[in-house]
């Protein structure tokens, strides 16, 4: 059960409080600069533990109710961290402030498909992932990493802006992916 695949998806878990740790002071710049890196070594992580499991065919049962998890926990960790210390919104009135809602999106989207996987899971039905959820997930990954950067690297303001972008596409494509799923398992709901 414990393979170097499962051991770096469990890394990724633990070392969650840490990147929270790193963030919690914001307009540190050292802290951001180093929770960064670690959200980048998480992010290689997360592509090699499934690139391992599959190359060398130990895929687990373990494995796959980890990998998601992993995911999801550093995602709204971060997302909870970078609203919490205004990182989201960088200090800008109303209209930035609306960013939030992009973030909350991305979240209840998480919540809402890790629940109806788990409903058609009960039914053995599985929701495979579509290109355009990969797409969704690549742009949500870019964006937190921008948003941590542009906390390390405060004069460079087009760091932020590039954040925002990537995360409003990451909402809009959260949105279109969700209701693809959510179509996808109204079949098998009385």
């Amino acid at each position: 059960m414990l393979t170097l695949p499962n051991l770096l998806t469990l890394s990724r878990i633990f070392a969650v409080p840490l990147l929270v740790a790193l963030l919690w002071y914001p307009r540190w710049p050292l802290g951001y600069a180093i929770a960064f890196a670690l959200y980048c070594l998480m992010g290689i992580t997360d592509y090699f533990d499934g690139y391992l499991a599959r190359a060398k065919g130990t895929v687990s049962r373990l494995g796959v109710f980890l990998d998601p998890i992993a995911d999801k926990i550093m995602v709204a960790s971060v997302i909870v961290m970078l609203i919490a210390t205004d990182e989201i919104v960088a200090g800008k009135p109303v209209i930035a402030s609306w960013t939030v809602i992009a973030a909350l999106i991305i979240l209840l989207r998480e919540i809402a498909v890790s629940g109806l996987r788990e409903f058609l899971a009960q039914l053995s039905v599985s929701v495979p992932v579509s290109k355009l959820a990969k797409w969704k997930t690549t742009f949500q990954m870019v964006a937190l990493g921008a948003l941590i950067l542009a906390g390390a690297l405060p004069a460079l303001l087009w760091i932020h802006a590039v954040g925002i972008v990537c995360l409003w596409a990451a909402a809009v494509l959260t949105l279109v992916t969700g209701w693809d799923y959510l179509r996808a398992g109204l079949k098998y709901m009385d």
